[in-house]
């Protein structure tokens, strides 16, 4: 825990400009940094549910189709997750069984709707 510190004291003050002890400046720019980790911890740990298993990580490394993997993952049938997707449920099944890639927007629409980016709908 840090100790209290002195308030901040302005040095000088015009309508444009502050002008602060070295020592303030100092601390507000790490009081700033602080914010900011605090801000990037918080949003790690809000995407702790996207992390995977040691299971999931095996299923993607052997290969297994990604948009399959998430589809599954995410709880959603092929035709469900076509359907909100926009795309025909035989496109979508020929995108995970590997006979088609699929095109970076209709990727770009599967990977809207299984909240992931779309990295990680790509082997």
């Amino acid at each position: 825990m840090s100790s209290p510190r002195e308030p901040i004291r302005l040095v000088e003050e015009t309508p444009d400009t502050v002008t602060l002890r070295r020592a303030d400046y100092e601390a507000l720019l790490d009081e700033l940094e602080d914010a900011e980790d605090r801000a990037a911890l918080a949003e790690h740990r809000g995407r702790k549910s996207e992390m995977l298993t040691l299971e999931e990580a095996e299923r993607l490394i052997a290969g297994e189709n990604p948009v399959k993997f998430w589809r599954e993952k995410r709880g959603q049938t092929l035709r469900g997750l076509a359907a909100a997707a926009g795309v025909s449920a035989s496109l979508l099944s020929e995108i995970e069984n590997g006979t088609k890639t699929g095109s970076v927007p209709t990727l770009r629409k599967l990977a809207h709707e299984l909240k992931t980016d779309l990295d990680s709908l790509t082997p």
